[in-house]
């Protein structure tokens, strides 16, 4: 763990919960160019009705950032490396929010596309950095607990977002949650006065060669695709997963939705009350969760049944996602640490984008959605063996 020594600390300064917070609030800015959204989407394909493929461009328009934080993030990661953190996630916050509001005002759709490239590109960096300086900041005990509180922020954040876009966009039409990215000057405002660059160490700087640790964290960048793929197919497929057992409203998907996050987020509370267990054995676990709740889903007969199971799923991925974190930022030296956790950022976001796609290929290929969910259940219960064999011997991921 030596590696994982912040330089602030070494410099004669220490984080401290305002400097988490910080970090905590950049981190909401990429997941909420989508959540916020999400309401007015109905809108935005009545509106881009007489444009040529709207049905293919509004939504991508929606979900194109998290194609660009996938395919960004290590470039980010590598770049905050090299040139440091805080400046440049401080200009990414301000360019979120310049180029994030610029869709109020353009009524041409592949114009919109185009400002929401850029917003990526800003997220990227933005999540990647938040990340980084979690590692830089805290050690032991302290970065596992912000890292679980990012899992859970984000989390319980989207139950709030998607309230809000639905105001704005009820008051001010489709355009209206697009106001909501001012909200990363503020932001920006605060952690130019509140953050600091972390300093490297003497060691760190004299093994400035060191290259990344790819061979022990791939393992770890593969498990987190999967896990990527498996929660963001329970998210975007919420309404259609609950429309096997029974009609549901809106209303109903949304309020189950919420209950979904709210899993997620004490899944993430959870992960922190195994104290000295390691990685396999939280894998195993939040996977034991993952699976269940996909078979419970794909086997149900009742709404009631499936809401359940959602929960139980969503409590086994805040479990897994503070695990996969917690052990890359564990592996990766101090001197590629942004470089490691762009990838881990672009990986996990890559699954974001790729579960809708997956799901939609496998649903016809297996004969419908239950299938799917099913298969997940038998990939998850797979993984629960593998992690089960890595458990002789698993030093500990989280300090007691």
């Amino acid at each position: 763990m030596s590696n994982a020594n912040n330089g602030a600390e070494q410099a004669g300064r220490s984080a401290t919960t305002k400097h988490g917070i910080m970090l905590l609030l950049a981190a909401v800015m990429p997941p909420m160019a989508i959540i916020t959204l999400v309401p007015v989407l109905p809108l935005l394909m009545r509106e881009f009705s007489g444009v040529e493929g709207f049905q293919f461009l509004v939504p991508i328009a929606m979900t194109i950032p998290a194609l660009c934080v996938a395919l960004f993030s290590p470039l980010a990661g590598w770049i905050s490396d090299r040139v440091g953190r805080k400046n440049l996630l401080i200009t990414a916050l301000v360019l979120y929010a310049g180029i994030g509001v610029v869709p109020f005002f353009l009524s041409d759709i592949k114009q919109i596309i185009v400002a929401r490239i850029i917003l990526g590109v800003a997220e990227a960096v933005i999540m990647t950095i938040a990340t980084a300086l979690i590692g830089d900041y805290f050690k032991g005990k302290e970065r596992e607990r912000w890292v679980a509180l990012q899992i859970a922020t984000v989390s319980l954040s989207a139950i709030v977002l998607i309230a809000v876009g639905g105001i704005l966009g009820e008051v001010l039409g489709s355009r209206g949650p697009f106001l909501l990215y001012l909200l990363a000057l503020p932001v920006a405002a605060a952690i130019a006065i509140i953050l600091f660059e972390p300093e490297r160490s003497a060691s760190s700087l004299s093994t400035a060669s060191d290259k990344l640790p790819l061979a022990r964290i791939l393992p770890l960048l593969l498990t987190t695709l999967f896990v990527g793929i498996i929660f963001y197919t329970i998210i975007v497929k919420l309404g259609v997963i609950l429309g096997l057992s029974a009609d549901v409203s809106p209303g109903q998907i949304g309020a189950i939705g919420a209950a979904a996050n709210v899993g997620v987020a004490l899944g993430s509370v959870l992960f922190g009350r195994f104290k000295g267990a390691s990685g396999p054995m939280l894998v195993l676990i939040g996977l034991v969760l993952a699976a269940a709740g996909y078979m419970g889903a794909g086997l149900s007969t009742s709404l009631a049944m499936t809401t359940v199971s959602v929960i139980i799923a969503s409590l086994g991925f805040g479990m897994l996602l503070p695990t996969m974190l917690t052990w890359v930022l564990q592996l990766l030296p101090e001197n590629v640490r942004g470089r490691g956790t762009g990838l881990w950022t672009g990986v996990f976001f890559f699954g974001q984008f790729f579960a809708p796609l997956l799901a939609a290929g496998l649903q016809n290929q297996l004969g419908g959605l239950a299938n799917v969910l099913l298969l997940f259940a038998g990939l998850c219960a797979l993984g629960v063996v593998v992690a089960a064999f890595k458990l002789k011997g698993a030093e500990s991921l989280l300090t007691k």
